[in-house]
C-alpha cells in the first residue's frame, strides 16, 4: 500500500516500517492531511533519545488508530510555524 508523505518532512524509515506493517493504520495515515502528517513526522523525529523516538512511534500507532488526527500537546512543527520555535532552544 501507498503511504502518503507529509507537507514537509519525509516519512523516516523507522516509522514507514510501522505504517506499512498495519493496513488500518496505513489507511487512517493517508486520511490525515498532509500538514497533519507533518506534525505526526515532526513529532517523531525531534526528540533526543532513542528510547523517546521508540514511544512516540509507539503512541503515534496507538492515537492515530483510535481517531486522533494529530500529536496531543504539541506546539507545532518548528520548521513550518514560526511561532513554535520558541520553545525548541
Amino acid at each position: 500500500m501507498e503511504i502518503k508523505s507529509s507537507a514537509l518532512h519525509k516519512i523516516p524509515k523507522d516509522l514507514k516500517e510501522v505504517l506499512t506493517s498495519n493496513s488500518k493504520l496505513a489507511e487512517k495515515w493517508n486520511d490525515l492531511t498532509p500538514i497533519a502528517r507533518n506534525e505526526w513526522i515532526c513529532w517523531v523525529m525531534y526528540v533526543k533519545k532513542v528510547e523517546t523516538r521508540e514511544n512516540h512511534i509507539k503512541r503515534l500507532k496507538e492515537e492515530i488508530l483510535d481517531g486522533q488526527r494529530r500529536p496531543c500537546c504539541w506546539m507545532g512543527c518548528p520548521h513550518r510555524n514560526p511561532n513554535a520555535k520558541k520553545w525548541f532552544k
